[in-house]
């Protein structure tokens, strides 16, 4: 019986290898709409799957909008933040 030699996986730029995500807070200001259009905008959702971050942000005080590495979530953030969306990567 041969035993077969397992490479290691070589990991990619970018990986997960510490993941990080994206929170969208609940705030007194800016309107579902806005919110919602923002997450569809910036953050490439759908727009049932963005209404429901904001119903989730709003009832729960905060709602994870997107997941990744830093570097994929920092542009995001920058805009996000740029709209005045309370955001913080965690």
């Amino acid at each position: 019986m041969t035993k077969e030699k397992i490479q290691p996986v070589e990991k990619k730029q970018g990986s997960l290898e510490n993941p990080k995500e994206l929170v969208l807070f609940n705030d007194e200001v800016n309107t579902f709409d806005y919110v919602i259009e923002t997450l569809i905008d910036v953050c490439g959702h759908e727009p049932e799957q963005a209404e429901q971050c904001a119903m989730i942000a709003h009832y729960n005080g905060r709602c994870t909008v997107k997941s990744g590495a830093y570097t994929e979530l920092k542009p995001p953030y920058d805009e996000m933040t740029n709209r005045k969306l309370t955001v913080s990567i965690y």
